[in-house]
């Protein structure tokens, strides 16, 4: 299959996937600590001073402010310019090679899934809120995506959720505690709900060889990881998911 490449299409999804970042950014600094996302002005997290409209430029203001607030030279959290980053990408990518609405709604996937994997790796966190949506606009993708058909993506959904399901169920029984968070079986099925079922077994092989190489580097570091210990298992399939969602337009 010849694969087209449209840097017109790449360059405005840069633009927007770095709105959309900025957004994200502000949702996971935000809602974790019980502040509202979308009421308030943006505001330096050091000084509280409202940003005026030339410092919201995405990536732009991090650069030429050198990360440090114009008032009170508190530095600025690094995940506003690294999520910002990532979702430009995203946006970009996503466009890039396909520049139809099957390719703004992999931009959609990709951007939710960010969300969720900062959410979870900071805070073990999966909040409905964003897997249930994503899990709906993965079903009606198939409206602009015809691939994979709307029968793969439901039995996705129910699979992707009974299976981790049924694994922690398994976890308690023999462990006595609980193994997985409750939002992990509904990432799995909103996931499904976006690569059909057949994408299942890939994720959760490519979220496990990553988990092993998180373990690796927590051993180099000098810290062995022990049966205690937690691993954010919702990071670990979204950062799974979205390439393979890419490497199925190829």
């Amino acid at each position: 299959m010849a694969i087209a490449f449209s840097p017109l299409a790449a360059g405005g999804g840069f633009i927007l996937g770095s709105i959309i970042g900025s957004f994200i950014a502000t949702l996971v600094l935000r809602w974790p600590r019980g502040e509202s996302v979308t009421s308030g002005r943006s505001r330096c997290d050091g000084c509280a001073r409202p940003l005026r409209p030339g410092e919201l430029i995405p990536l732009l203001n991090f650069a030429v402010l050198r990360g440090r607030c114009r008032t009170c030279d508190a530095p600025i959290d690094w995940r506003h310019p690294v999520i910002e980053l990532a979702a430009a990408l995203i946006g970009a990518i996503s466009l890039a090679f396909d520049p139809s609405l099957g390719g703004v709604a992999g931009a959609v996937f990709g951007w939710m899934l960010l969300a969720l994997a900062m959410l979870d790796v900071e805070h073990y966190w999966l909040p409905d809120a964003v897997t249930l949506p994503l899990l709906g606009a993965g079903l009606l993708a198939a409206l602009v995506a015809p691939e994979p058909p709307l029968a793969d993506r439901l039995i996705g959904a129910v699979a992707g959720y009974a299976a981790l399901a049924l694994i922690g169920l398994a976890y308690f029984a023999v462990r006595g505690r609980k193994g997985l968070g409750g939002g992990d079986p509904k990432l799995l099925a909103a996931i499904g709900a976006w690569l059909g079922w057949q994408a299942l077994p890939f994720v959760l092989l490519a979220a496990s060889l990553a988990g092993l190489g998180w373990a690796g580097a927590a051993a180099l570091r000098g810290r062995a990881m022990s049966a205690e210990d937690r691993l954010p298992l919702g990071t670990l399939m979204a950062l799974a998911a979205w390439p393979i969602w890419l490497i199925a337009r190829f």
